[in-house]
């Protein structure tokens, strides 16, 4: 096998680009490069998102991927809710059947008026008062 008629393919190798070698080449002057400014000076590199002094897309958009992890209580107001006030005894289940919540609550906290009287009623440790007595 003769190594000296190995050449590559047709069309899978170019040129290479020879800037700055006179106007008739048609990359003489500028050298591609454009006008004057920071970008046709060498050594220039544009940061990564940089938008020429616009606030860059990856600050314009919110944060995502943080969730806290302290789940806050589903609260309900005693004063506005009555049914809830006149429960015999107070959990969960019992709420559920005269008020809708969402079922992902995994605690309910109790304000209003009447609210820290209503604490002997209390029979679900997720379930707590505040607020004036």
């Amino acid at each position: 096998m003769a190594l000296e008629n190995l050449k590559p393919a047709q069309g899978s190798t170019k040129d290479r680009k020879r800037v700055g070698r006179g106007q008739g080449s048609g990359m003489g002057k500028t050298s591609t490069r454009g006008g004057k400014g920071q970008t046709a000076r060498t050594g220039y590199k544009a940061k990564r998102g940089f938008e020429g002094g616009q606030q860059p897309l990856q600050r314009r958009l919110p944060k995502v991927g943080f969730t806290t992890q302290i789940a806050k209580p589903y609260v309900i107001n005693v004063e506005k809710i009555t049914k809830v006030a006149e429960l015999a005894e107070i959990t969960l289940d019992s709420i559920a059947s005269v008020h809708k919540f969402p079922a992902s609550t995994l605690k309910i906290k109790l304000i209003g008026k009447g609210a820290s009287g209503l604490a002997s009623k209390i029979k679900d440790e997720r379930i707590t008062t505040s607020g004036r007595a």
